[in-house]
């Protein structure tokens, strides 16, 4: 059985973003007009107005607020918001250039999925947001970025990593020093080094970081020198990565946690991103399952490339829907049009454990009941149909815990991989940031 592999973060991770999306659109709208606009920086063929950056600042300006974090001088927040956009630009840009676009009928589905998260109709929805002054096809353009970056980053990077049977046995192997199911929360500022720094500038780069290492120290608030010192994309959120046992974490992250108290801080570590300060903010027990439910499962993949673009791939496998929902053998279909190694066995995937498939395929999975067929659903690898055939409960198994421990390597390895694409990306693009001059 062909098990695909399993991106951490999903679009379930946009939803969750929808807060400071409408932040960033109230925001918009409530702001007095610029009387002077300039361009900030160039990216690309395209530019960065001012307007552009402080609309976007105006946002996280409310939420850092909200949050009760002290405010960084407005310098250094212009700067740190500036090198998100500029990041987000990029990553836009290589979408473009690479043929990937969210078309508006997965945008009305995202948008659909977000209005029942907040118990409303879409045209409830869309009268909400009138009444906040938010402008609808403006929202509609944000949530097409964002679904758009995070399947880039399924693409260019989750899909991609491998995990090796000898990881995987050295990760069993020294479980037990795993750290005992207790997890840590961490919350980091990462600064970010060029792929090809010079020693002058790795050199600024460690004092820079000597000097939030120090005023961390000296008790300043963690959650402002993130936002203050941080190049990490949750820089203004305050670094924070969350709940996590050590083995999903990134090595360097892991090995400093298992050292740190509560409250304390890092030395200043190295590595090839560059520079970061850990800062271990609690820990507490945990256990793992003792039983896990099985699903007995069966699909059809349409892939999506140069050839067959989203919208193609979605009619046929609706139309296959159609036939299948009449009367027409699911593994019939299976075996005519699905592309992965499953369509010689009807679409048969076996008993699948939780986390043995990508998260939008497993929760698409989850909802239905045996017997039952699923609408398109789209994971990084193209669309699929699934059925559910029947369920199980058995206990952890030798199989299981493998299943477990390539998790946990992927999630340790994943946030070290995205930041190294992030700075490749970001060396490679043409940027001319024009703040820095003025």
């Amino acid at each position: 059985m062909t098990i695909m592999p399993i991106p951490i973060r999903s679009l379930l991770a946009l939803f969750c973003c929808l807060g400071t999306l409408l932040a960033a659109s109230s925001a918009n709208a409530a702001r007095e007009p610029i009387e002077a606009d300039h361009i900030v920086a160039v990216v690309g063929n395209e530019v960065i107005t001012y307007y552009e950056l402080r609309t976007r600042l105006d946002s996280a300006l409310k939420q850092l607020q909200k949050q009760g974090t002290p405010l960084p001088p407005q310098d250094v927040l212009e700067r740190q918001m500036l090198e998100r956009l500029i990041m987000d630009r990029i990553q836009l840009q290589y979408a473009a250039e690479n043929g990937m676009r969210v078309d508006d009928a997965q945008l009305d589905q995202a948008i659909g999925r977000i209005a029942a998260s907040n118990k409303l109709t879409v045209q409830q929805f869309r009268q909400a947001l009138d009444r906040d002054g938010i402008e609808y096809a403006k929202f509609r353009e944000e949530i097409r970025n964002e679904l758009t970056t995070v399947r880039l980053r399924e693409r260019e990077v989750d899909s991609k990593l491998v995990i090796s049977d000898g990881e995987i046995d050295n990760y069993l192997a020294n479980q037990a020093a795993n750290g005992g199911g207790e997890e840590y929360q961490l919350a980091h500022i990462l600064l970010r080094a060029p792929e090809s720094a010079s020693p002058e500038q790795l050199q600024k780069l460690r004092l820079r970081g000597e000097q939030a290492l120090k005023r961390a120290r000296a008790g300043e608030n963690f959650a402002e020198l993130t936002a203050a010192f941080s190049d990490a994309p949750d820089a203004l959120q305050g670094g924070n990565l969350g709940w996590r046992p050590l083995d999903r974490l990134p090595q360097l992250y892991a090995e400093t946690a298992a050292r740190l108290e509560p409250d304390t801080v890092s030395d200043l570590l190295r590595s090839s991103a560059g520079f970061h300060i850990v800062k271990l903010v609690a820990k507490r027990g945990g256990s793992a399952p003792a039983s896990v439910q099985q699903t007995r499962a069966r699909h059809i993949l349409i892939r999506v490339n140069e050839v067959m673009s989203e919208t193609e791939a979605r009619r046929k496998l609706e139309n296959v829907r159609e036939r299948i929902a009449n009367g027409v053998d699911f593994a019939e279909q299976a075996r005519l049009y699905s592309q992965d190694g499953s369509a010689a066995k009807g679409g048969e995937l076996g008993w699948l454990n939780p986390g043995d498939t990508v998260p939008e395929f497993e929760r698409a999975m989850t909802a239905l009941k045996p017997g039952e067929l699923s609408p398109v659903v789209q994971s990084p690898f193209g669309m699929h149909l699934i059925e559910v055939l029947e369920r199980r409960e058995r206990d952890v198994s030798a199989e299981r815990q493998r299943a477990v421990a390539r998790q946990a390597i992927r999630d340790r390895k994943l946030d070290e991989a995205y930041q190294d694409w992030l700075r490749q990306m970001r060396d490679r693009a043409y940027v001319e940031n024009r703040l820095q001059e003025q």
